[in-house]
């Protein structure tokens, strides 16, 4: 089988607060948008959609606290990247750790989806 592409989605019942979030941390707009059913962001090779569920189907995509599934957004310099994040309103938990594969901090958006902001050596 050939592949595409492959892209990201994510599912809020908190449309427009999600799509603002994110528009914020990206600084761009949507590529794509559909208000309150769809917005496609593309960043470098990836797809990130954000999508609002019809509500027959809300329950299947409560938001779950303990996903396995991360966002990793590798950044030039993390300070800065911490720094816009914080002025966006969103204070960082604990520390920068230092991993094999470089600097990292994890996060959260505001449905709660896990962000990790990564620093390469």
């Amino acid at each position: 089988m050939q592949y595409n592409n492959i892209f990201i989605t994510i599912a809020t019942v908190n449309f427009d607060n999600l799509v603002n979030f994110y528009i914020q941390l990206l600084e761009q707009e949507p590529k794509n948008l559909i208000p309150d059913v769809y917005a496609e962001f593309q960043i470098s090779s990836l797809c990130l959609g954000i999508f609002k569920p019809k509500q027959n189907y809300e329950s299947e995509f409560a938001v779950n606290t303990k996903s396995s599934l991360s966002l990793c957004l590798e950044v030039d310099n993390l300070e800065s990247a911490i720094a816009h994040l914080q002025s966006l309103g969103y204070p960082l938990p604990g520390d920068i750790s230092t991993a094999s594969h470089g600097r990292e901090i994890y996060t959260y958006d505001p449905d709660g989806n896990r962000l990790i902001l990564h620093q390469s050596h």
